[in-house]
C-alpha cells in the first residue's frame, strides 16, 4: 500500500494539526469556521473546492448560516491520511487568508 495510503492515528497528526482548528476524531478530521455570514462561508467553500479538485481530494461539508464545517477522511483508506491532513493545512490556510467573522 502506499505510503499516502497509510492510516494515521490522532498520535501521527497532532503536531501537524496544532495550531488549526483540525481534530482527529475516528476515522477523520473535522473543523468548523465561523465565517460571520452566509456569503463568507460560499466564498470560503468555493476556494477549498478549488484546492480540493486540483489535489482530487474531497472533502465532506456542512454549510450554514455563517458557519462551515469540513470532515476529511480517504474513503479508500478507511481512515485519516497524509491526503487528509495536506488537505486540512490548505483549509486552515485559505481559512486564515479569508480572516476573522466580520
Amino acid at each position: 500500500m502506499p505510503a499516502h495510503h497509510s492510516l494515521l492515528l490522532p498520535s501521527d497528526t497532532a503536531d501537524a494539526l496544532a495550531g488549526t482548528a483540525f481534530t482527529h476524531k475516528p476515522g477523520k478530521l473535522e473543523a468548523e469556521y465561523q465565517t460571520g455570514d452566509f456569503s463568507g462561508a460560499v466564498r470560503l467553500l468555493d476556494a477549498v473546492a478549488q484546492v480540493a479538485a486540483r489535489l482530487n481530494h474531497h472533502p465532506d461539508v456542512r454549510l450554514g448560516y455563517g458557519r462551515i464545517a469540513f470532515e476529511l477522511s480517504s474513503h479508500d483508506a478507511g481512515g485519516v491520511t497524509e491526503r487528509d491532513v495536506a488537505l486540512a493545512l490548505r483549509i486552515q490556510a485559505l481559512a486564515d487568508a479569508a480572516g476573522p467573522p466580520a
